[in-house]
């Protein structure tokens, strides 16, 4: 589905089906749906009826298929002033990012604003992590996310859980990455392995905050790029390797679990040059929080 911001012309001869006051699906000559939205908008609509442009507040362009259905009855359903507030907020987002975010976000959005409502009424609350990397990897996307879940909660007065803003930020990174789906998903499912491993090895929780877990996360996220372009490092000087190898006994052990990791889900090995750099990152951040249990 399309979307389209502000009021719209609509063609001379339509028919229009009326979903509920707020909503109409409007039929031209060639048989192109549109959803057409404002408040009132539908109230006494009759099907030859002209609509008044200066009503439309929103217009989405409707995909043909099993989607359009799916649309037709997600606005039909969701009360208005939730897709009033979602729309705003992608709105909000498109302008923050500089970008259009596609045709189906706002739909997706919808849809997933509308099932944090109906559970919070029901008091039930799905617990998830707080997923730092997101802020790492994809800051301009949290910060866009982070000021969608504020807007839409202060358009219906509802706060939405912290957690909102991990869920938009994914909803978002699936509307802006050019990849095959689900690309950006998975490298972030495996940078979160690779933590997670490194935090049991060291048998701490790392400092989301610290520049040093910064550069780690930027740092595993390119190795796996890498990998995938199949352009990692490599180097025929094997002494660096060998002397961090045997000075930092249990940051390579890390890092060979790393290693395991990184070959079972993608079936390829890591270079002894990546290694190194693994060793070493790990090794930086094992002494950050022994600097940090210290003070």
């Amino acid at each position: 589905m399309a979307r389209q911001d502000g009021a719209a012309r609509t063609p001379d001869k339509v028919v229009h089906k009326v979903l509920n006051n707020n909503v109409v699906i409007s039929i031209d000559e060639s048989g192109q749906e549109r959803v057409l939205m404002g408040r009132g908008l539908g109230f006494q609509l009759l099907p030859t009826d002209t609509i008044d442009p200066a009503k439309v507040e929103k217009t989405f362009v409707l995909d043909q298929g099993s989607d359009s259905e799916h649309a037709r009855q997600l606005l039909a359903s969701v009360p208005y002033p939730v897709i009033e507030a979602v729309t705003t907020a992608v709105d909000e987002a498109e302008r923050t990012l500089g970008r259009s975010l596609g045709r189906r976000l706002p739909l997706a959005v919808i849809d997933h604003i509308q099932f944090v409502l109906e559970r919070m009424q029901k008091g039930i609350r799905i617990p998830t992590t707080s997923m730092p990397e997101l802020r790492v990897l994809h800051p301009q996307e949290f910060d866009a996310a982070t000021a969608m879940a504020r807007s839409v909660s202060a358009s219906l007065d509802t706060a939405l859980p912290d957690e909102e803003a991990v869920f938009l930020t994914m909803h978002l990174l699936n509307a802006t990455r050019d990849e095959p789906n689900g690309t950006a998903a998975l490298l972030f499912r495996r940078v979160q392995h690779v933590v997670t491993t490194v935090e049991g090895g060291l048998g701490v929780q790392l400092d989301v905050a610290s520049p040093d877990y910064a550069r780690f996360i930027l740092h595993i996220q390119f190795l796996l790029q890498r990998l995938v372009a199949k352009s990692m490092l490599r180097g025929s000087d094997t002494s660096f390797f060998e002397f961090a190898k045997h000075s930092y006994p249990r940051s390579y052990a890390i890092a060979a679990d790393v290693k395991s990791y990184v070959s079972a889900a993608t079936g390829s090995d890591l270079t002894d040059e990546e290694l190194l750099y693994v060793i070493v990152h790990v090794e930086r951040l094992a002494n950050q929080m022994a600097d940090g249990a210290a003070t």
